[in-house]
């Protein structure tokens, strides 16, 4: 299962050819570390630079961040944009009003009216100038709201700052949504393409959806999902935080075993390095040099390879 597993998620057998290849496999990729979501797409692909994911955010506009699944951020295609939001994002309002509450801002969506017209009349904006023009009470929530209402995106990489577009300004108008039972359908039929095998509770997780749900969108694709073809095991590998491999089913045990909680620790998940299919050590950029720490006895020749990997790393990144 590992192996097939490993397959689906473009990180055994071919890579794909750019960001948005990545990202129709996978569906979402964890988005709130810009690094972390760049080094996703590194270990999916040949050949590239992180300018690339810039380009299909800035240039493109083919790929976009914003609050999807398990009211986290995620970078996903510019067309699943709306589908996905309409089935991942209203669930999370109340818990935005109720933070925004304890936060002491007593009209939220005056809040989100001023982040509106702001992105309206001088957007692109990073957080820092809407900061400036909205003030900071609240804002990430507010930020957060003005998402689930379908307002706004993470977009451009303007000065090496992400910033926020309207949806409307950078993606025009919205196509006509699918009824809810096709939602789910293509939920659960792209969601096994970057990470089956896997069942409905798998889903339910990483999607944040109700199990009833994710069991609808799994039997409406029963015997559709082909296996991945067979791959070897992915060679010595270095991966970057919130990688999308521990984040697409219930369990992770069969990547990190003993290692988890040197891995994943109070929600925040590190950058790690992978070995025969498994993580045998964590790693960190610092000065501009790949420092790997190991959890574990590695092979000479693995250690090597995953030396060259963090050259590797650096190239891409551009440090």
């Amino acid at each position: 299962m590992l192996v097939q597993r490993l397959a689906s998620q473009l990180l055994a057998g071919p890579p794909a050819r750019d960001p948005v290849a990545v990202c129709e496999r996978l569906l979402a990729v964890q988005g709130q570390d810009p690094r972390a979501f760049r080094l996703a797409i590194r270990a999916r692909t040949e050949g590239l630079t992180a300018a690339a994911v810039d380009r299909a955010l800035t240039e493109d506009r083919s790929l976009v961040v914003t609050w999807l699944n398990r009211g986290t951020l995620h970078l996903v295609r510019s067309e699943d944009l709306h589908w996905l939001h309409a089935l991942t994002a209203p669930q999370h309002l109340n818990a935005v009003l109720r933070r925004l509450a304890q936060e002491g801002v007593e009209d939220p969506e005056r809040g989100v009216r001023a982040i509106e017209r702001a992105l309206a009349s001088d957007g692109p904006l990073s957080r820092d100038q809407l900061r400036d023009r909205v003030g900071a009470t609240g804002l990430y929530h507010l930020l957060f709201l003005a998402s689930l209402r379908g307002l706004l995106v993470r977009g451009p990489v303007i000065g090496g700052q992400h910033a926020f577009v309207l949806v409307r300004d950078w993606l025009g108008d919205p196509p006509p949504a699918p009824g809810r039972d096709v939602a789910l359908a293509e939920l659960a039929r792209r969601y096994l393409a970057g990470h089956g095998p896997a069942d409905e509770r798998d889903l339910a997780k990483w999607a944040g959806v109700t199990l009833r749900d994710a069991r609808a969108g799994m039997a409406a694709v029963a015997g559709e999902a082909a296996e991945p073809e067979a791959a070897p095991l992915p060679p010595p590998r270095l991966l970057g935080g919130f990688e999308p491999v521990l984040l697409g089913w219930a369990s992770r045990e069969d990547i990190v075993g003993p290692h988890r909680d040197k891995i994943t620790m109070e929600g925040i998940f590190r950058s790690f390095a992978m070995v025969g299919g498994r993580a045998v050590a964590t790693w960190r950029l610092s000065a501009g040099e790949v420092a790997i720490e190991p959890l574990e006895a590695i092979a000479p020749g693995d250690a090597a390879a995953l030396e060259a990997d963090g050259d590797a790393v650096r190239r891409f990144l551009g440090v």
